[in-house]
């Protein structure tokens, strides 16, 4: 697929999609086999699910949009639809459904899949909203990403020894000293897209933002300058902090990132079941968005609206044009970006210098989800496809946006368009952030 719009080979189409599907399901079946079935259908944390969950419910999802919506077949398990309905049952409430047990889910998942590839091979993709471009196979295979990444999610939280493992990302750093931050120009770019043919409602459509000029972090914010903010007392000071933040800060005790402990002088860190020293040179994770924004306060500074999030993501000056990803329109390569749970940490800050924007800004995609200043709105002229539960029924005051991506995200649910969206208080997600200011006068 390209910028310009879906690749007109149903070929090309048919094997992208399958390579999709089949991407997704080896992940999902990386992180349900590594642990016993005491650790599938136990619950972690109150904020997540068992992890029997989320694989049944990727195979429900996979069934009612590709076989039943798609391919118009009768309903393999109908029963079953209510218990992995996710907005009827909250995730603190999940343990006490009948579940299918671990054997049970997985003999489900496999059977809807091969029937998936079944319809795969033989529709046109062509004719209607739902195959025009494979979109539905598209949704599901990102459907499927994004469980995967709650399920690594899960993992984090799981407490006991580590069921994961994968080398460290590369230190890609060039050894050039990098500017703190980078100045975007003022003016007008096209924000969110009409043409990329897997976007999801909320990316659409694109539209033109005048955005005035503005200087942004080249990196995320480190773990290092994050400690420099605990050090000076930040937990510690209403002035830095929002009045819902400081409410939360006091009645919840925060006084640092989740999973961080003070002992022998260091900051240690809990990871995937591995206790380590806070690395102070990779971006910090694992931060709240009143975490954020009071650090951004204590060093002057603020986080970037989504609109300038994104127009240093796609903005080129040279042409005016919006591109897919910072570097071009070509899909992400290890070269470019911390993706796909390739690695279970982020890169060092300032590393994938092949993956910077045309201005010289670093890791806008991968390695953690950056914290935007904005609420969760849907864009001028959006429409709610193929269901309003996807996103329309989020929009509002109570969510703010996440951009980029992080080490946890797969390619196929990673773009410069995407979007994302979390409470205020969430810290188990893989969340850093970069700062932003203003151009003052002559600086523009």
């Amino acid at each position: 697929m390209t910028a310009s719009g879906p690749d007109p080979d149903p070929e090309a189409l048919r094997r992208r999609a399958e390579a999709a599907l089949r991407g997704a399901r080896e992940r999902t079946r990386t992180l349900t086999t590594c642990v016993d079935e005491r650790d599938l259908t136990a619950q972690h944390s109150p904020l997540m699910s068992p992890l029997v969950w989320d694989l049944a419910h990727i195979g429900n999802q996979e069934e009612q949009w590709l076989l039943r919506a798609v391919a118009g077949q009768e309903a393999l398990r109908p029963e079953i639809d209510s218990v992995y309905d996710a907005f009827e049952h909250p995730r603190a409430e999940r343990p006490a459904l009948p579940l299918l047990p671990p054997a049970e889910a997985r003999t489900y998942v496999a059977e809807v899949r091969g029937r998936v590839l079944d319809v795969l091979e033989r529709i046109p993709l062509r004719g209607g909203p739902l195959i025009d471009a494979a979109f539905a196979f598209g949704m599901i295979a990102q459907h499927e990403q994004q469980h995967d990444e709650t399920m690594l999610i899960t993992h984090q939280l799981r407490r006991g020894p580590a069921a994961l493992t994968a080398p460290p990302p590369p230190d890609t750093r060039d050894g050039a000293p990098l500017p703190a931050e980078v100045l975007v120009p003022g003016g007008p770019f096209t924000m969110g897209t009409s043409t990329e043919p897997w976007a999801l409602d909320n990316e659409r459509p694109a539209h033109r933002r005048v955005v005035p000029a503005f200087f942004i972090d080249t990196a995320p914010v480190t773990a290092g300058a994050y400690a420099r903010f605990i050090e000076d007392g930040g937990y510690g000071q209403r002035r830095w902090w929002t009045g819902p933040g400081w409410r939360h800060v006091r009645e919840h005790r925060l006084t640092a990132p989740l999973f961080w402990r003070r002992e022998g002088g260091q900051w240690l860190r809990r990871r995937f079941g591995v206790t380590e020293p806070v690395r102070p040179d990779e971006p910090v994770v694992h931060v709240s968005w009143y975490e954020a924004d009071a650090y951004a306060r204590w060093a002057g500074r603020r986080l970037p609206t989504e609109a300038e999030w994104e127009k240093a993501a796609r903005h080129d000056p040279a042409d005016g044009r919006s591109r897919r990803y910072p570097w071009g329109d070509a899909d992400p390569t290890p070269d470019h970006a911390n993706l796909g749970q390739r690695h279970l940490r982020p890169a060092p800050a300032g590393s994938y210098p092949r993956g910077a924007s045309p201005l010289g800004v670093r890791q806008l995609i991968g390695d953690v989800w950056e914290w935007t200043a904005d609420d969760f709105l849907p864009y001028p002229g959006f429409r709610a496809f193929p269901y309003r539960e996807y996103s329309q029924v989020f929009f509002g005051d109570q969510y703010k946006v996440l951009r980029g991506g992080s080490f946890a995200v797969d390619p196929v649910a990673c773009r410069g368009t995407f979007r994302n969206w979390d409470l205020p208080i969430r810290r188990q997600i893989f969340s850093g952030f970069r700062t932003a200011r203003d151009a003052g006068p002559g600086e523009a």
